[in-house]
């Protein structure tokens, strides 16, 4: 089968792109290495370091690879005060690939959307499919509307609605910035913020049910049904690296939330669990592990955060102050 994999240097895409190519699928990437790296690209994938943001490329892209399935992981993330360019990635470069997927008539298409779909101050816990939508963030507006136009298409779609995926490869989030300031011996900054935690090969295992005609087209949660505490994660850390501190020498501050750091963020999986039969089920503290052994041998350089730039000057500066 032919698949073509928009951001497949990035995180999600890259270690999908690697288990179809273990099972015999032809890989196609196209990815502009904003935010990923040539270095995550499986030799045996055709990759082309382009932006979805070009039609006219895109378009070629498409007429040559021929996909069957389309797996849309290309997102704009990485500065919430950019707003252009969550809207040209996001939005512009989702109709982009859109308008190719319908001239090559493919089976399927998969998008990855963000839970922060619901907003920040979510009515409910669990957060169900029918929650109103109410994104209030560029990246999470952005990425709706592209979901959106995905609906309005008429293609043969799954858009997975995604908790916290973590696991090797991923440079953002607690998991990975944990890492990198405790490696260079910097305080981290922890809040009373609780998350639900999926590790990457559990997402992965229900992805590809879902290329293989797995579900209705429609949304579905990815969950592991239960959240954790951002200090838990921390703690997890902290023993993967083997680390060793007393009680008053973590190099650890508790922080107050800021608007754009919802409380609990947690979502229903029950969908998912009837029409998969499997919801995310990897322990925390086993998928953590296996995150800081791969951080360990292949290093962070940078990570990256849905926190707004103000937000981390502040935290900064109260370091600065101690």
């Amino acid at each position: 089968m032919n698949v073509l994999i928009t951001g497949g240097a990035g995180f999600i895409g890259s270690n999908l792109a690697d288990r179809l190519i273990e099972r015999g699928d032809d890989v196609y990437i196209i990815d502009d290495l904003s935010t990923g790296s040539d270095k995550n690209v499986n030799s045996k994938a055709t990759f082309l370091n382009a932006s979805i943001e070009d039609f006219d490329v895109c378009k070629n892209f498409f007429n040559d690879s021929k996909p069957d399935i389309v797996i849309h992981a290309a997102a704009s993330y990485k500065d919430q005060t950019d707003w252009r360019k969550d809207s040209l990635v996001n939005v512009l470069g989702t109709t982009n690939v859109l308008k190719c997927s319908l001239e090559q008539n493919i089976k399927r298409f998969i998008y990855f959307q963000t839970s922060l779909c619901y907003g920040h101050h979510p009515k409910e816990h669990p957060i169900t499919l029918s929650h109103p939508i109410e994104p209030d963030n560029s990246y999470s507006i952005s990425k709706t509307a592209a979901e959106q136009y995905i609906e309005m298409s008429g293609l043969d779609f799954i858009s997975f609605r995604l908790a916290n995926v973590y696991g090797p490869r991923n440079l953002s989030g607690p998991v990975p910035t944990f890492f990198h300031r405790l490696t260079n011996k910097e305080e981290c900054f922890i809040s009373d913020a609780r998350r639900d935690f999926v590790y990457i090969d559990d997402l992965l295992d229900i992805v590809v049910m879902a290329m293989d005609g797995v579900g209705d087209s429609g949304t579905y949660h990815i969950s592991s049904g239960k959240d954790s505490a951002i200090e838990d994660v921390f703690n997890h850390v902290v023993g993967a690296m083997g680390l060793d501190f007393g009680t008053n020498d973590k190099p650890s501050k508790m922080f107050g939330r800021f608007w754009d750091d919802v409380k609990t963020l947690l979502i229903d999986p029950s969908k998912t669990l009837e029409v998969f039969g499997r919801i995310p089920s990897t322990p925390l503290d086993d998928g953590i592990c296996k995150a800081i052994e791969w951080y360990s041998e292949n290093g962070v350089v940078e990570t990256y955060t849905h926190l707004s730039a103000d937000e981390l000057k502040v935290r900064a500066d109260e370091y600065s102050k101690e």
